[in-house]
């Protein structure tokens, strides 16, 4: 049976992913902060769906956390078939105003625990020649962020990576898809400090389920980038064709407001 690996697992879209994967069969490693939560999630998709489901706390923001998650990992001798880097959190407000501390654990879960983990557990893949990375991206990727800029940076850094690792992995037996989704209903805004009706007025908010099945669908038909709604998609187009200065003064306008 192939086992799937989920950070943030424990609320929306990557609890929704969860769910999804447990549904069509697969074990999964569950990993988030909240050890209580990961357990209570593990036994209950064990006994819904009849797999293994394992709790890993862990907090991806502290320096080592994906190397040692990995090391327990395999440690307990689990291969892991998919991995879903999901985790990640933004902040909002000027980027001088801002406490250091939590801009760089946003590079920290956004952007390194990423890549660490797709580094260890793609090199387990690459050698048994099979293997699914699925990154969690934005529609933040397509234009620059003020008032948020190392989030919108971040998840511009993850459509990239994961475009360019794909592109390296071909042939490989190992694909890697990146998951654009525009505003969901999570718990994302409040954990940034901003009112979700502000961004929510430009772009519809998205159920979480379903675009936790855009990303499993998309990632097992090894897709390189996955579009969640027709915003989304614009916002990608726009990207290509409106002036930079134009969309970032825009965006400005934006995440400047606060609830």
């Amino acid at each position: 049976m192939a086992l799937a690996l989920v950070t943030g697992a424990t609320g929306g879209i990557g609890q929704e992913l969860c769910d999804i994967l447990a549904a069509h069969g697969f074990d999964l490693v569950l990993v988030a902060r909240n050890k209580n939560r990961l357990e209570e999630m593990a036994s209950q998709l064990s006994t819904r769906y009849s797999i293994q489901a394992f709790a890993f706390p862990a907090d991806l923001s502290e320096r080592d956390a994906a190397r040692n998650l990995y090391q327990a990992v395999t440690e307990a001798g689990i291969e892991v078939d998919f991995l879903a880097n999901n985790a990640g959190f933004g902040d909002q407000g000027a980027f001088l105003d801002s406490r250091w501390e939590r801009q760089r654990d946003m590079i920290e879960v956004n952007i390194l625990a990423l890549m660490e983990l797709a580094y260890l557990f793609g090199n387990d893949m690459r050698k048994r020649s099979h293997g699914r990375i699925l990154n969690v991206s934005s529609v933040a990727a397509f234009s620059a962020g003020p008032y948020m800029p190392t989030y919108f940076a971040s998840k511009a850094f993850v459509l990239s990576f994961s475009q360019a690792l794909g592109e390296e992995l071909k042939g490989s037996g190992v694909t890697v898809t990146a998951l654009c989704p525009g505003t969901t209903q999570t718990g994302f805004w409040d954990a940034a400090g901003m009112d979700p009706h502000n961004v929510f007025s430009l772009m519809q908010a998205q159920n979480p389920r379903s675009v936790a099945e855009l990303g499993y669908r998309a990632t097992m038909a090894a897709k390189p980038v996955a579009l969640h709604s027709p915003a989304t998609k614009l916002a990608n187009i726009a990207s290509r064709i409106a002036p930079r200065r134009l969309s970032t003064w825009l965006m400005g306008q934006v995440l400047s407001r606060r609830g």
